[in-house]
């Protein structure tokens, strides 16, 4: 089988499995667990924040920290097409009672221009009280796109400014530290709070991880709790997320060669119309009017090749460290065949 739906699918290898069976754990409610607290400081001294805390999810971590940083009735403003919005069932509204202000941006991406025109002002009192900016990098919905970090950085600077809190949805940040050749310490100085994710190209089984300054982490480990999120002897799990980092950041470009190479043969595939471009492991693209979504989803599941839908003739394809170059061979093969 290949699996091009997520980079979520991939499964731990074996000197990840050994990593995990030989974990020193105990009870993470208690805060008496080794290896999640290393994982912890591992976080933070890469991000340059004092401290972190390890969750099961990055729909958790984000929805940890718009709860954190804003009140009910507060807005948060993000793209129109932000993980934190349109992937998170609601969250944002469900568990904080927040507004949403959602800004275009191109392949996902805001600005600093979008975010102070759309900054409420303090003294009008029949609109809500923006505290929050968020944004995402890589942009999911964006076809992988990366921000310039100059942008974060104008972004940041317009926040300061207003008083507002600015969160990253870093679910797949090392992927686009991967092609900018930043560090995860210049970026994180930008943002009050950061959440990365383990289970995606890092390719451990489960978890991510929300990294701030030790008051933000105090509160966000009350909000965990208030969200079902403690967990017990979890260095199990952590010590996959340790692995990850230590061992497969180095190797995402690998990735992102592999969907470049496959963005490029579609190109000239007659069945397409366009291409979004691929910045990283994400390729998205429509096809024209030869194939539905469905047709063309059904014709690679019979070689065994499986992707996703995004909309009427929209289809992603996501690269990981389980798609090897003979799968790519493969895949390679099967859309010339169509």
């Amino acid at each position: 089988m290949i699996d091009l739906r997520s980079d979520t699918v991939t499964r731990p290898s074996k000197e990840m499995l050994g990593a995990m069976f030989s974990a020193k754990v105990g009870d993470d409610v208690f805060h008496d667990d080794p290896t999640v607290i290393m994982l912890e400081e591992k976080a933070a001294a890469l991000m340059g924040k004092e401290d972190a805390l390890f969750c099961p999810s990055g729909t958790m971590t984000n929805q940890i920290a718009v709860n954190v940083h804003t009140r009910p009735g507060d807005e948060v403003i993000c793209h129109k097409h932000s993980h934190v919005y349109y992937y998170e069932g609601g969250a944002m509204m469900k568990n904080s009672g927040v507004s949403v202000c959602l800004l275009e941006g191109e392949h996902g991406r805001i600005n600093a221009a979008g975010v102070a025109a759309h900054i409420n002002p303090d003294n009008d009192v029949h609109r809500p009280v923006t505290t929050l900016v968020e944004v995402e990098n890589t942009m999911n919905k964006g076809g992988g796109s990366v921000y310039k970090y100059e942008t974060l950085e104008e972004i940041s600077l317009v926040c300061r400014e207003h008083n507002l809190k600015y969160h990253l949805d870093g679910a797949r940040l090392f992927n686009a530290l991967a092609e900018t050749g930043e560090t995860p310490l210049k970026y994180a100085t930008l943002f009050d709070s950061v959440s990365i994710c383990l289970s995606k190209g890092l390719g451990a089984p489960i978890g991510s991880l929300i990294i701030g300054d030790k008051a933000f982490i105090k509160r966000a480990r009350r909000v965990r709790k208030a969200f079902g999120g403690a967990m017990r002897q979890v260095g199990y799990l952590a010590a996959a997320g340790i692995y990850a980092l230590d061992h497969n950041i180095v190797r995402l470009k690998e990735d992102h060669s592999r969907a470049r190479h496959i963005g490029k043969l579609l190109e000239a595939m007659p069945y397409i119309d366009q291409v979004m471009p691929v910045e990283t492991n994400i390729l998205i693209f429509t096809l024209n009017n030869k194939y539905s979504e469905k047709e063309f989803l059904s014709k690679l599941k019979e070689k065994d090749i499986h992707a996703m839908p995004l909309g009427p003739q929209v289809v992603r394809f996501v690269t990981h460290l389980d798609f090897t170059d003979s799968m790519l061979m493969k895949v390679d093969e099967v859309l010339k065949s169509l």
